[in-house]
C-alpha cells in the first residue's frame, strides 16, 4: 500500500473520531502580519505553487550572521522564519524578520532570557521562545516593540490533562505568549484513545481562542507511521495550526521521510515544523524540500564553522 492510500485508509477509520467540527481558533490560516508563522494567508501565493514545500532555514543563526548568501538561498525558496539563538551577530534585515530567538533549557537564567529579548529587539527577529515562567518577563521587554512572544505547553513529556494544559495557554496568554507549541498525549494516542488526544488538543485551541497560534508536537521518534498520521489527522481536524515533530528533549528528532508523512497528512494549509536533530544547513533544506514550513535546530558549532568557512 503506497502512502497516499495508507492515508486515505487512515482517514476514513479516523472519521467517526474526527467528525466534531474543530473549536474555534486560528486554524490553518493563521496569518502573516502579527502571528508570524502560519501556513495560510501569508504564504498562500508559495503554498499553492509549491504544494507546502517551503520552510525557514533553523541552524544555530550564525550561519545567517556569517553567510547570508547562503542562508539567502533558502530564504529564497520560501522560507517564512529562520531560528537562531543568543549571541547570534548583526544580520541582514531581510532575514532577521523570520527568526524564531529560542531558549528553552531548563537552566535558563534572567540574565539569558534579557539578553535573548535584548537581541530579538535589536535585530528585529520575528519572535523569542521561551519556557512559561519567562514568558511575563520576555513579554514586558518586548511590549510595544515587533517582536512577539512563543512558549511551550505540556513540555517536554506532554502528559498532563487536557484541563491543565487549557490552564497553562490561558496563563501564558494572559502574561503576554502569542505562540504555544503544545505536546500531544503521546501514552493516549499510542494506546488508541482517539477521543482523549482529541479532547487534549481542542482544550489548548479553545484555550488559545484566536489569540495565539496553535502547534502540536507529536513526538514522531516515539510513532509508527501509522500514529504519526492519526496524530496529524487529529491536530488539523482539532483546528490546530501546525504539527511538528519532535520536542527536542525525546528520542530522536526530524527525518525528511517524517516531514514528508506530515505534509502529504495535513496538505498544503497546514504548517509543518521539522524540530530536532537538524546540526547543517543541507539537513534544514532537505527538510523544506519535504515540505517543512518551519524548522527548529539547537545551536550547533559545526554548523558555525561551516557557515564561516562556506
Amino acid at each position: 500500500m503506497d502512502l497516499d492510500e495508507l492515508i486515505a485508509r487512515i482517514t476514513r477509520e479516523m472519521l467517526p473520531t474526527l467528525s466534531e467540527a474543530p473549536r474555534p481558533g486560528l486554524g490553518g490560516n493563521a496569518g502573516a502580519d502579527g502571528f508570524a508563522g502560519g501556513a495560510g494567508a501569508r504564504r498562500s501565493a508559495v503554498n499553492e505553487a509549491c504544494q507546502g514545500a517551503v520552510g525557514d532555514c533553523a541552524g544555530c543563526g550564525m550561519c545567517a550572521g556569517l553567510n547570508a548568501a547562503a542562508v539567502g538561498q533558502v530564504v529564497s525558496a520560501g522560507a517564512e522564519r529562520i531560528s537562531a539563538h543568543p549571541g547570534t551577530p548583526e544580520i541582514h534585515s531581510d532575514l532577521a524578520g523570520m527568526i524564531d530567538h529560542t531558549l528553552l533549557k531548563a537552566d535558563a537564567t534572567e540574565a539569558q532570557v534579557r539578553k535573548l529579548c535584548d537581541e530579538a529587539l535589536k535585530y528585529e527577529f520575528a519572535s523569542v521562545c521561551v519556557n512559561p515562567t519567562n514568558v511575563a518577563l520576555a513579554a514586558s521587554i518586548l511590549r510595544g516593540s515587533s517582536v512577539r512572544v512563543c512558549t511551550v505547553i505540556g513540555f517536554p513529556l506532554g502528559a498532563t490533562t487536557p484541563t491543565a494544559k487549557a490552564m497553562e495557554t490561558r496563563d501564558a496568554l494572559a502574561n503576554g505568549a502569542q505562540e504555544v507549541d503544545m505536546v500531544i498525549n503521546v501514552g493516549a494516542l499510542k494506546s488508541g484513545n482517539y477521543d482523549a488526544v482529541k479532547r487534549d488538543v481542542h482544550a489548548v485551541v479553545d484555550a488559545a481562542a484566536g489569540q495565539a497560534i496553535v502547534k502540536v508536537i507529536l513526538e514522531t521518534a516515539l510513532l509508527s507511521d501509522e500514529e504519526k498520521i492519526k496524530a496529524c489527522l487529529i491536530a488539523k481536524y482539532a483546528g490546530a495550526d501546525f504539527v511538528k515533530t519532535s520536542t527536542g528533549f525525546g528520542p530522536g528528532g526530524a527525518t525528511v521521510s517524517d516531514v514528508a508523512l506530515m505534509r502529504r497528512t495535513v496538505g498544503s494549509n497546514m504548517g509543518v515544523k521539522a524540530s530536532g536533530g537538524i546540526r547543517d544547513l543541507d539537513t534544514a533544506q532537505k527538510m523544506v524540500a519535504a515540505g517543512a514550513t518551519r524548522i527548529g535546530a539547537s545551536a550547533s558549532v559545526a554548523i558555525v564553522k561551516a557557515a564561516a568557512h562556506d
